[in-house]
């Protein structure tokens, strides 16, 4: 898994609409973040967001699939919760922009955006 800095640039300039999004290299690939929440993943120079029962089928629609990864310790790959992104979708920025900002409402949902907070040093509870 590989995400190439040429990649990367060209992510952040597609969602400047969306927000400030940071990318980060992680297990070989990356991750791409909104206010701390991971919406995104890299593998590959691919991208896939996150997904979950509210936009999961707009990219079953467009016969796309999940992110996939082999683990040591398990016969069959492990299945997550991110989502190739349709490659139409990728090249426009309006488009990407709102599939971005549906993967992060996946992604703060999920329960991603309350534990990076803790680690950001959020006070016991959620109280701030």
């Amino acid at each position: 898994m590989t995400m190439s800095p040429n990649f990367r640039e060209y992510l952040v300039d597609q969602l400047e609409p969306f927000g400030p999004v940071t990318a980060k290299r992680m297990f070989g690939g990356g991750g791409l973040f909104r206010d701390g929440t991971m919406f995104a993943l890299i593998a590959d120079d691919v991208l896939y967001l996150k997904a979950d029962e509210q936009n999961q089928a707009d990219f079953e629609d467009r016969g796309m699939g999940p992110f996939f990864y082999e683990k040591k310790d398990r016969k069959e790959p492990v299945k997550m919760s991110y989502w190739e992104v349709p490659p139409n979708v990728l090249e426009d920025p309006g488009e990407l922009c709102q599939w971005a900002v549906r993967a992060w409402e996946a992604a703060r949902r999920s329960g991603t955006g309350k534990k990076n907070k803790k680690k950001a040093g959020a006070a016991p509870g959620g109280a701030q």
